[in-house]
């Protein structure tokens, strides 16, 4: 995953994924995300089934047919977009594969994680052994070789528009096929942990398949295009962000459990028969994991006390909007979650090429490559994730205030004055914040028209999903911080936490300790980033209260 800086691994990309499969059968069938996932980033190996096999040469047998044909047919004795009005002779058509998939491998800038490519190469897979393609077997073969092996195209940061397919991003994969360009090696026993960074060998695709005993395709008829024309790039990394962010929504409800709690707010908002008067799903989920979380705090009872005249010992009416409207945003956020993994779905059951052909023999041209549908879900996840990202650092500064922070120390620190505590932690999630809203500006709304005005519309999906990763690594950022925070603001207080929020601080307890004089504070962050990234906060409460949403 990409980080705010750079495209190494970090903490924040190697979640956890003991339930994921760790074998998959392609037989024509829509993927799951879970399984995008396992192949993608923990290196479960793929098998094609024998009846997708079979789908496979029977519409490979039409255009071995239309090759013979004296009319031209885009793609197989057609150039290709602008140029889609020559025709080229027969003798000529192997180069004109080879050609096309060397003319557009034509990325640049820095290399793609390891987990994106894998992504990709199984989507594109994916989309072969529907039958829908003609490619023939051996190609959907030798994508399902090289994932097994380890075998990853170096693919780069530019060079897709997110129309007519991810055009360089697959065409290096393609190419690499063919045994030119450079790949990484990671060997399918090392690739079992996490493959989310740029891990293993870097050495000529021709030597990796040849160590892997694996032949280099010689491309036939259409199948250059069936090899770069798909949505590939973007789906994979929407399916990635969809697995991370819901592990980070249920992070998010737990991080602001402990913030209402270590400030002394109040659960009465989160009832679920105020919640239900505004029926929305992620909204209720939101409520009940925070109820769950809270539930039998000492610490919220003795809030609720009164004082010696019989009145409230608390005299504040509400909470403000960052804890007490807490269900309403993280909900938002879920539901936009579940229309992005709906999208998700369609376009995992997709076959997307061009032409394609049909399940009656047909061979259509057709503009399925487009990735609006995709685009505008990775931007409105992009959105929702700074939004999470921005409220969770409002409570974490809520801490720092000693006007507003309940009877709390300066900036939560030892000796304020001599000690600073988590004031620059709070400038560090304030300055992730900014850059997530930036990364929010929409990617989908522009287009630049390419292919001599052929291509006069596309989607920027690419460039939406690649900020999206940023913004998904940037909210593990925050949500740490906060989580750091309001487990010190809880050692603060005189009485003991919920068992739920408790449980919580005892697993940060066990990597950070508690409060004293200022530390180097840098590591500490990485370790609760750790925490959540692996989705040890969003589990911890479990044990006490039960699993959450």
């Amino acid at each position: 995953m990409s980080t705010l800086h750079h495209t190494e691994p970090t903490p924040a990309t190697r979640p956890a994924g003991p339930d994921l499969p760790q074998h998959v059968v392609l037989d024509g069938t829509p993927l799951t995300v879970d399984q995008v996932v396992a192949v993608a980033r923990y290196g479960a190996s793929v098998e094609i089934h024998e009846s997708a096999v079979a789908r496979m040469a029977e519409s490979r047998a039409v255009i071995d047919g239309l090759a013979q044909d004296t009319v031209p047919h885009y793609g197989v004795s057609t150039g290709f977009g602008a140029l889609a009005r020559r025709h080229i002779p027969t003798e000529m058509r192997a180069q004109l594969q080879l050609s096309l998939v060397r003319s557009h491998a034509a990325g640049s800038g820095p290399e793609v994680e390891t987990e994106v490519v894998r992504a990709l190469q199984l989507l594109r897979l994916a989309t072969l052994v529907t039958g829908h393609t003609g490619a023939r077997p051996v190609t959907a073969q030798t994508y399902a070789a090289m994932l097994n092996a380890g075998i990853t195209p170096i693919v780069h940061e530019y060079g897709s528009l997110g129309c007519s397919g991810d055009l360089a991003p697959l065409a290096h994969v393609a190419l690499a096929t063919m045994g030119e360009g450079r790949v990484r090696v990671v060997p399918p026993s090392a690739s079992k942990g996490s493959t989310s960074g740029a891990a293993g060998e870097v050495v000529d695709a021709v030597e990796a398949l040849a160590e892997a005993g694996i032949d280099p395709l010689l491309l036939a008829e259409k199948e250059g295009l069936a090899l770069i024309n798909g949505t590939d790039g973007m789906l994979g990394m929407l399916c990635l962000a969809l697995h991370d962010l819901r592990r980070l929504l249920t992070t998010a409800d737990v991080a602001a459990a402990l913030s209402v709690e270590a400030l002394l707010g109040s659960d009465a908002p989160f009832a679920e028969d105020l919640v239900g008067m505004r029926p929305h799903p992620g909204q209720a989920a939101s409520a009940s994991n925070l109820r769950k979380v809270l539930a039998g705090s000492p610490l919220m009872a003795s809030h609720r006390e009164l004082d010696e005249n019989g009145n409230p010992a608390c005299t504040r009416v509400q909470d403000a909007y960052s804890l007490r409207c807490t269900p309403q945003v993280h909900g938002a956020a879920r539901d936009t979650l579940e229309h992005a993994a709906t999208v998700a779905g369609r376009e995992l059951a997709s076959a997307i090429d061009n032409p394609v052909v049909t399940s009656d023999g047909r061979v259509e041209s057709n503009g399925n490559f487009h990735g609006a549908p995709v685009a505008y879900v990775l931007d409105f996840l992009a959105i929702a994730t700074a939004d999470l990202a921005s409220m969770s650092e409002r409570r974490t500064d809520r801490f720092l205030d000693v006007s507003r922070s309940e009877g709390l120390p300066a900036f939560l620190a030892h000796d304020p004055g001599v000690d600073s505590g988590h004031m620059i932690a709070q400038y560090t999630a304030a300055g992730i914040v900014s850059e997530l809203k930036r990364l929010a500006a929409p990617a989908s709304v522009d287009s630049i028209p390419s292919s001599a005005m052929q291509e006069d519309h596309v989607s920027m999906g690419w460039s939406g999903a690649r900020k999206l990763r940023r913004s998904v690594d940037g909210l593990t950022r925050v949500l740490a911080i906060e989580v750091l925070t309001a487990t010190r603001a809880l050692d603060f207080r005189a009485e003991a936490p919920a068992a739920g929020t408790g449980a919580v601080h005892d697993a940060v307890r066990a990597v950070v300790p508690g409060p004293g004089p200022d530390r180097y504070l840098a590591p500490e962050i990485e370790h609760v980033v750790e925490l959540v990234a692996t989705g040890a906060v969003a589990t911890a409460p479990a044990a006490a209260v039960g699993p959450l949403i």
